[in-house]
């Protein structure tokens, strides 16, 4: 750490790894340290705080974690690093001992994070606490289960859409997770205190919100009112035109939630609903708490309703106790619904998860071979569902984009869609347009967009 820095010269960088809550969260800590006139750090200059939001869902995630923070600290010498998130929960002291570390935020203390920031960087230049203070800090294991704090977080960083953090935590303990552990228990705000930070981001300019958590439907217990009642509110907030909801756990969504959505001023026809297998021994042995035909309700139920919608569906292949069979079982019930898009992750074994307990064990390659058939399966669903769409209107939300480069955008069914840099402008930026859709582009990634 550069004691010679003050605060007004000091600038910023950001690493955020994992999911949406994650980006939501490290969007708020960026307000922070703007908010005392801290800003972004330049391309390609060093940064003299850096803030690393990591992610634990996987053994190549903490890998990845690992790699980002020495990266950090090579390239930006002398900074301020700062490890939270859910790796950083759960292996704080592994992670303070990495030469360049300043600082490991776990949970409970994520709403005072800027604030810790500004004051340990305050005492370390006035010799007020010595080099061992972060070694000091993580001398006992970060107590997840008993975290009772919630952060709150409504912002959008250097995006258009912002992201606003309804729940943390979970309670469902299935066995392969450890996120219980990295996030504590399931916690709420009030639907009030969320309906202000909606009002406020509307006041902004802010035209979509991405309801964003762990366990969003489990929404409530904290404050005894329930994620309906949450959706209703957000959907009176003058300004928003438009919501989506980051994943839905399928035992969860109510078919009241479905009815509601199918007909509301601003929630979107997208859906992201976690199955993971589809087979219902291999569900059992996760301790999910649903089966394959509850699910599969779901799924209909939605299409029957919003024929249009986009459902993205969470799926791990070759957990333990996913024998072949068990495998062709989730391939073809996934082959036969009407869902969009897979996103497909290999079971990655967990220190500390009843999985382990579990005697069959799917090697390495197999689980990635499981994996790349399911994402083929998944890209024929979503160019079949783009490609039902060319030809017709809809209104995208288009994003900033460079100078010279293509925007961005996606349509109220989470279709991605693409502005020629040649007709590109900044006058679209955070605007609905009216649009035809046209071909694939290049990448054949998106939709070719033509104003009207």
């Amino acid at each position: 750490m550069n004691n010679n820095t003050t605060s007004a010269s000091l600038t910023a960088r950001y690493y955020t790894l994992g999911c949406k809550l994650n980006f939501s969260e490290t969007s708020t800590y960026r307000r922070g340290l703007m908010d005392h006139g801290i800003e972004d750090a330049a391309e390609g200059t060093p940064a003299g705080i850096c803030i690393i939001n990591t992610c634990s869902v996987t053994g190549e995630a903490d890998h990845k974690c690992r790699q980002i923070i020495h990266r950090m600290v090579r390239e930006n010498p002398g900074a301020f690093i700062v490890v939270t998130g859910c790796y950083a929960q759960l292996e704080a002291k592994d992670i303070a001992k990495i030469p360049g570390v300043s600082l490991v935020i776990g949970a409970e203390d994520k709403p005072k994070l800027v604030d810790k920031v500004l004051e340990l960087m305050k005492e370390l230049k006035t010799g007020e606490v010595d080099d061992n203070y972060n070694r000091d800090l993580v001398d006992e294991e970060l107590p997840s289960l008993k975290v009772k704090g919630f952060a709150p977080s409504c912002s959008r960083g250097n995006r258009t859409r912002y992201w606003l953090k309804v729940q943390d935590g979970c309670s469902y303990f299935c066995t392969y997770c450890t996120i219980p552990f990295a996030r504590g228990l399931s916690r709420n705000p009030s639907i009030a205190s969320l309906v202000a930070q909606a009002e406020k981001a509307a006041a902004e300019g802010g035209k979509e919100i991405v309801i964003t958590g762990v366990n969003i439907g489990d929404f409530g217990h904290t404050t005894n009112e329930t994620f309906i009642d949450l959706v209703r509110a957000l959907d009176d907030v003058e300004g928003i035109k438009r919501y989506r909801i980051s994943s839905l756990e399928p035992d969860l969504i109510s078919d009241e939630l479905i009815e509601y959505c199918a007909h509301s001023r601003a929630f979107m026809p997208h859906f992201h609903i976690p199955l993971q297998s589809g087979s219902d021994t291999v569900l059992k042995l996760m301790h999910r708490r649903y089966d394959t035909a509850l699910f599969a309700h779901k799924i209909n139920y939605i299409k029957e309703l919003i024929p249009d919608a986009f459902i993205g569906v969470d799926v791990m292949t070759g957990c333990r106790g996913e024998h072949p069979e068990h495998f062709r079982e989730t391939y073809d019930f996934l082959a036969a619904l009407p869902v969009t898009q897979l996103h497909v992750f290999p079971y990655s074994e967990r220190p500390g998860t009843k999985a382990l307990d579990i005697p069959y064990v799917v090697d390495k390659a197999e689980r990635k071979r499981r994996a790349h058939e399911l994402i083929e399966l998944s890209g024929k669903k979503l160019h079949d569902f783009y490609a039902k769409h060319i030809g017709h209107d809809a209104e995208v939300l288009f994003e900033r984009a460079a100078q010279g480069k293509p925007m961005h955008g996606f349509t109220r069914n989470y279709i991605r869609v693409e502005l020629p840099a040649s007709i590109a402008s900044e006058r679209y930026d955070n605007e609905i347009m009216n649009v035809s859709l046209g071909g694939f582009n290049e990448e054949g990634n998106a939709l070719i967009a033509n104003i009207k």
